[in-house]
């Protein structure tokens, strides 16, 4: 039921509601500004190559942002008005984009880690088990808590809100982001282990410092992302401080901006550079050499043979079409 009043106690919560639909919108702009500046290499390495499946995902996360700030934006925005069905179908919407995306980005975080272990079929297995068990609880877990949501509207002194009661505890939602954290860490710690290995047991040919340099590139893309996992992660945990989601003040409504911010940039912006970066370093080598290394043996997508003097080397490519 819409709630309708003019009472001078909610303009704090108007100003607050203005103040943060502020950094929504810086939110999407600085995806855009991104977007940009990038669009070259994604024409060149990803639009005008073959297409493949992390094509499809790198698109699909990149361009995810779309209907995530249009819905974002309509729920926060102070100038559109949505009745009580609206805003609760805004926000269900809203949790199955993140949902979405969070399970396209641990396919290519899974395709990393089986280019980075030399394609080993139980490593594939063990993490599409691992990660579909996690994805699928939490999942059933986000439905859960998707049932108990109803959304309503405000007109607080001609301003609308959406405003949502949770209808259950904290704990379903810390439970996603537990999930969450255990696949990060676990990846990121596969990643390493492999990394370091690999260091110690290639030879220094010119082909292992190749090869060396494409795991540099993954490992720092993959350190760089996990990072701003765990700053969104704090974030959130912070955010579950009753007396910072139930105030109004300046100072949690600049927290709540950063966490928007920070939330836009790991999904839209670092997630598909996973893929675009590592695109990036192939390009450049190839481009340097007449010939394509063995470096391409770890990393990318299609099946290719090349000849190396005596030898022909199966090469199943992970990212580059």
């Amino acid at each position: 039921m819409t709630l309708v009043s003019n009472d001078p106690s909610f303009w704090p919560l108007i100003n607050s509601s203005r103040f943060s639909s502020y950094f929504i919108v810086a939110s999407f702009a600085a995806v855009a500004y991104d977007w940009i500046l990038t669009f070259g290499q994604e024409f060149e390495l990803v639009w005008r190559q073959r297409w493949s499946l992390m094509s499809i995902l790198y698109l699909a996360v990149r361009y995810a942002v779309m209907p995530y700030a249009i819905t974002i934006m309509l729920i926060s925005l102070p100038s559109v008005s949505l009745t009580d069905r609206v805003s609760s179908t805004a926000y269900f919407a809203l949790n199955w984009i993140t949902m979405s995306v969070t399970t396209m980005l641990c396919a290519i975080t899974i395709t990393r880690l089986y280019a980075m272990y030399q394609q080993s079929r139980k490593m594939l297995i063990c993490l599409i088990v691992i990660a579909a068990s996690l994805m699928i609880t939490s999942g059933v877990v986000g439905e859960m808590v998707n049932t108990h949501v109803s959304g309503e509207e405000l007109i607080l002194s001609s301003t609308y809100m959406c405003t949502y009661d949770m209808g259950t505890s904290e704990l379903p939602i810390t439970m996603i982001w537990i999930l969450n954290i255990i696949w990060e860490v676990l990846a990121l710690c596969l990643a390493l282990w492999v990394s370091v290995k690999h260091f110690r047991e290639r030879s220094r040919s010119s082909a292992g410092r190749i090869v060396g340099d494409c795991f540099t590139v993954l490992i720092k893309t993959h350190m760089l992302y996990f990072a701003s996992f765990v700053v969104v992660s704090c974030f959130n945990a912070g955010y579950l401080s009753p007396s910072l989601a139930n105030s109004s003040s300046t100072g949690a409504e600049v927290y709540y901006g950063v966490l928007e911010i920070m939330s836009f940039t790991q999904m839209f912006v670092l997630g598909p550079r996973l893929v675009l970066s590592v695109r990036k370093f192939n390009a450049k080598l190839v481009a340097g050499s007449d010939v394509r290394t063995s470096m391409t043996t770890i990393a990318f997508q299609e099946l290719v043979h090349e000849s190396t003097g005596s030898s022909s080397i199966a090469m199943e490519t992970l990212f580059t079409g």
